[in-house]
């Protein structure tokens, strides 16, 4: 393990895997496109849309979707 620093899962709370995710996301190249459609044509008819439906809606993984829900909605009906 030459040059490795072993890494403590422990030091990743919840807060901060989240803000890993949300670096993640921002980093996939369909990502803009993604949170656009979400905003402008499947909100406005589907404004409860969860997560795993909005997934499987648009083919991105699960975390993308939380991701694009919780910058989208408003703090009381974001996924937690």
């Amino acid at each position: 393990m030459h040059g490795l620093v072993p890494m403590n899962l422990e030091e990743y709370t919840k807060e901060r895997l989240w803000q890993l995710l949300v670096e993640s996301v921002h980093a996939s190249v369909m990502y803009p496109t993604h949170k656009s459609y979400t905003r402008d044509s499947i909100l406005p008819q589907e404004p409860n849309v969860t997560a795993q439906e909005l997934a499987e809606r648009l083919g991105m993984p699960l975390g993308e979707a939380l991701v694009i829900l919780g910058e989208l909605m408003p703090k009381s009906q974001a996924p937690a």
